[in-house]
């Protein structure tokens, strides 16, 4: 080979492993940004990972918030009715934020069952459900008639299915 094909030789395979390097590192720096979502069944039956972010979400459960008289700490329950999530989160809770509404909290995973929340999200309006938190429940075996008439056992107001 020739000394002038040789070093286009070389020229080319340096980008490639470059471009094959700078794909890599992108992926892996991806890789630990994404939320998936999953529901407190999915949670409890442990498919979801531990000390990583995820989002998770369902109903308030009923009388389960309480709050932290000499801070921002809140804790309460997320429910899909077939499992129960504790959720523990230290800010200011949205104004929407209310017992017996759909919720999505945003945080890590504990080994010891419960979640701490980084953020949290609360739907917009009456008739409104986060469509991952609609999907969980229906995975659970409850169409939009079922979980209202399991909220009004319970004695919560769930929002329609949007």
């Amino acid at each position: 080979m020739r000394a002038k094909r040789k070093q286009k030789l070389y020229a080319i395979l340096g980008l490639v492993t470059l471009a094959a390097m700078a794909v890599g590192l992108t992926l892996y720096a991806l890789r630990s940004n994404i939320n998936l979502f999953f529901s407190p069944v999915q949670i409890a039956e442990g498919k979801a990972p531990l000390e990583r972010q995820i989002r998770a979400g369902g109903m308030v459960k009923k009388g389960s918030v309480a709050r932290d008289p000499d801070s921002l700490a809140a804790t309460f329950t997320v429910t899909d009715y077939v499992e129960d999530l504790e959720v523990r989160y230290r800010g200011i809770l949205p104004d929407l934020f209310r017992e017996g509404q759909g919720v999505v909290v945003m945080g890590e995973l504990q080994p010891e069952g419960w979640l701490r929340a980084d953020k949290v999200l609360a739907k917009h309006d009456e008739n409104y459900m986060p469509p991952e938190v609609a999907q969980a429940l229906k995975d659970a075996g409850y169409s939009p008639e079922d979980y209202q008439d399991k909220a009004a056992e319970v004695g919560e107001r769930p929002a329609a299915e949007d």
